[in-house]
């Protein structure tokens, strides 16, 4: 089998000399590139010839899949998976593993520190602060006390709502699948539109497919108090942005924390939410922290040694 690893992921050099150590000493090769690189045509060069390939959010289209014929096994070091063309993936008998669970911890953290930035200001009064500003008549808010809505209840879902409780909140949820894990902590589930309307936040953690595309749309935030704040760490299309945007221009909404949209960042200058106020925006680092990616090059690597053990 030759393995290839297309991206850094951020995996220390030795530690990828002792993957190759390890792999080539049972018969297999092993090639990793240190540098990411989103280009079509240089993902193929580093791919076309592998049975093995493991990759990030970098996105894999039909077409790009179709240049690597001998391509059997991708393994995933991400928890989504709407960038890789699984339609393909299965009419080609490509096998495809996630990293499930490795960022739980780390999305859930930034999820309530973008609470605490929207509530506090904190981004803002770093920048008045350099300004040689003062507080003036600014009062921030308090996360004890508010009622969050909790949209998705998934492990990312489950531990944001571990950490709400613990900073005193009433959790509210909304979810496909009701679990007893949630109920046993004394949330309750009630319908979407109950949760848009009762919740001073909303945090979603629900992934990108085709039945949560504009799940929150423009009906749905009309819904939210003027007081009410919005936080998405999941997926981008999850919110129909343009709507997000016109609700915090015309203050119908307070204010909104961001990590996702419809493309990875940069941005395009033109992207609605740039202009909007009381918005804090981020470049997708929710998942991005060192601990988190320790446990994703285990959950990958340990993916390849399972799948080439057993096929399946």
């Amino acid at each position: 089998m030759k393995i290839v690893v297309v991206e850094p992921l951020g995996i220390k050099t030795d530690t990828f000399e002792c993957l190759k150590g390890e792999f080539e000493a049972k018969g297999h090769l092993f090639d990793y590139y240190t540098t990411r690189d989103e280009n079509p045509d240089v993902l193929v060069s580093r791919m076309a010839d592998a049975d093995i390939v493991v990759i990030s959010n970098i996105a894999l289209s039909a077409d790009t899949l179709a240049r690597c014929p001998q391509l059997k096994m991708l393994s995933v070091a991400f928890t989504g998976l709407d960038h890789i063309d699984l339609d393909y993936c299965k009419q080609h008998g490509i096998d495809v593993f996630n990293a499930s669970g490795y960022s739980t911890v780390a999305v859930s953290e930034l999820a309530i520190g973008l609470m605490l930035d929207v509530y506090r200001q904190i981004t803002v009064m770093d920048s008045t602060t350099r300004q040689l500003g003062g507080r003036g008549a600014f009062l921030g808010r308090e996360l004890h006390g508010k009622t969050v809505g909790v949209v998705g209840t998934g492990a990312i879902g489950i531990q944001t709502i571990r950490l709400l409780l613990a900073f005193g909140c009433k959790v509210l949820a909304y979810s496909r699948t009701e679990r007893a894990e949630v109920k046993d902590l004394g949330v309750e589930y009630v319908s979407l539109e109950t949760l848009m309307s009762s919740s001073d936040i909303v945090t979603l953690h629900v992934p990108a497919t085709k039945e949560t595309k504009h799940l929150i749309d423009a009906q749905k935030i009309s819904l939210m108090k003027p007081t009410a704040i919005l936080i998405n760490t999941a997926r981008g299309t999850v919110v129909d942005n343009d709507a997000l945007a016109a609700a915090l221009t015309n203050g119908s909404i307070a204010g909104a924390g961001i990590d996702v949209y419809e493309t990875e960042p940069p941005l395009p200058a033109t992207h609605a939410l740039l202009a909007a106020p009381n918005a804090v925006l981020l470049p997708h680092i929710a998942y991005a922290t060192q601990e988190a990616f320790d446990i994703r090059a285990d959950i990958v690597m340990n993916n390849v040694r399972r799948w080439i053990e057993t096929k399946k």
